[in-house]
């Protein structure tokens, strides 16, 4: 916790973007661990509740829990449109059926795992790093965060998680969009809580996606909606933000 509270004194935005390689790094050597092992998620999850404990007592231990967005909401959810967008995102992995897609004990690893991912991603990306730099550009740093969010699923191809370059790619595309629509939700209600249960409930749903029914064709148009309607989402939350704004004025 030492050197923890160092380097985040030292500079935030290095504390951000080195929870984002420590991150990447020991997720991708769970995974490869755990096909190794040959019970997948195993290795993952713990990594990932490791992760989470450590950063969930750093931020405790040093009062900033509130400072990033481990709080409830600030803004009513009337003024989110009552979150109505992440209902369609989350049903999303249902959309060409359900499958179990590993065994009892498998799904659990995985479900489990996709929750510490869902915490760990909201934090570091639009907590961490999106605050780091918040405080010299806004609209920069919600460039940053929701680029860097999605360009880190490319990692996929190489961790061990067998995504194809098609699938891959479609990821990032919608992982981009959610990753501007997360942090749009984040700078307007100044809480990540329903970001981190939003962004863990989808990735753990694929467990259940039955992606082996959907053609190409399918899979493109799906990337596509979801990008839509959680770009939109975020353009109608940034321009809600805008509209506040010059009426206070």
């Amino acid at each position: 916790m030492i050197v923890l509270k160092k380097l985040y004194d030292k500079s935030q935005i290095w504390f951000a973007v080195a929870w984002i390689i420590a991150y990447c790094a020991l997720m991708s050597v769970g995974d490869i661990l755990s096909t190794w092992i040959g019970i997948d998620k195993s290795v993952t999850l713990a990594i990932g509740i490791l992760l989470s404990a450590i950063l969930l007592l750093f931020l405790k231990k040093n009062a900033l829990l509130g400072d990033y967005g481990l709080c409830t909401p600030k803004t009513s959810a009337r003024a989110m449109l009552y979150y109505v967008p992440l209902f369609i995102m989350l049903s999303a992995n249902l959309w060409y059926g359900v499958i179990l897609n590993y065994g009892i004990l498998e799904t659990v690893l995985y479900v489990l795992s996709m929750f510490c991912v869902g915490f760990l991603e909201e934090v570091i990306f639009r907590g961490l790093l999106f605050e780091a730099m918040k405080k010299d550009n806004v609209k920069v740093a919600i460039i940053v965060s929701a680029v860097t969010f999605g360009m880190g699923h490319i990692i996929n191809l190489i961790n061990g998680s067998g995504a194809e370059l098609l699938s891959n790619l479609l990821q990032v595309l919608y992982a981009t969009a959610a990753g501007f629509m997360f942090v749009m939700m984040y700078y307007k209600s100044k809480s990540l809580l329903v970001c981190i249960v939003a962004h863990g409930i989808f990735n753990a749903l694929s467990a259940f996606a039955n992606e082996a029914s959907a053609t190409d064709g399918m899979r493109i148009l799906t990337a596509l909606l979801l990008t839509a309607i959680m770009g939109s989402y975020a353009l109608y939350l940034a321009l809600s933000m805008r509209k506040r704004a010059k009426d206070s004025t």
